[in-house]
């Protein structure tokens, strides 16, 4: 074998390794569908009364591009709904345990989220990208959040903070979320960061 096709095949290995890299780099940066998930009991109802919100509005067109605007929107909007809405609980706000509803004033955190979906929505964000998620907390309960696909990755808005993170960097577990092809329906997730996957019925 000549130094030149050692060099060749050399440098097409490095390639390919560079790609493997980034191929697998980019999965990690978006969650892992694993499936069919029921909806959130909260959302089903809120679907009921309001349909439109959960009618899918156009085809899929894939994860939105993570420009500067875009990024700046959505640290905007993630900031102006944790500063102006209280967080206060259902039971606290209209006696009940569970209701998704937009909040005015005061909110738990399906509000929040469901919020920010409708502020992106209005600013230009495909609702394809913007996608209720539930999670659980490192102390087992329940929360909700809003995932925003983008080609570089799935990113949360968290009324638990104003930072915008990668899905991975947070303290989460990931159970499931609303579809992209279809608001209305929800899919299970898999976090590949553990072994464990979960899901949740309301």
């Amino acid at each position: 074998m000549t130094t030149k096709r050692i060099l060749r095949i050399g440098l097409l290995t490095t390639i390919a390794m560079a790609v493997f890299t980034l191929q697998a780099a980019a999965v990690s940066n978006n969650m892992r569908i694993i499936g069919k998930a029921n909806p959130p009991i909260g959302h089903y109802e809120f679907c009921k009364t309001s349909a439109s919100e959960c009618r899918p509005a156009a085809a899929d067109a894939g994860p939105t591009a993570l420009t500067e605007a875009a990024w700046k929107t959505m640290l905007d909007v993630n900031f102006t709904v944790n500063s102006s809405i209280e967080p206060l609980t259902d039971q606290e706000i209209y006696g009940v345990e569970e209701r998704w509803a937009y909040p005015t004033t005061a909110g738990d955190c399906e509000d929040f989220a469901l919020l920010k979906r409708r502020m992106l929505i209005a600013k230009g964000f495909s609702a394809s990208d913007l996608l209720l998620t539930v999670v659980l907390q490192p102390s087992g309960e329940g929360h909700a959040v809003l995932t925003v696909r983008t080609d570089r990755g799935d990113f949360v808005l968290d009324n638990m903070r104003n930072k915008v993170m990668l899905w991975s960097d947070t303290e989460y577990t990931y159970l499931k979320r609303q579809s992209s092809d279809d608001p209305g329906r929800w899919v299970k997730l898999q976090d590949g960061r553990a072994v464990a996957v979960g899901s949740v019925s309301q």
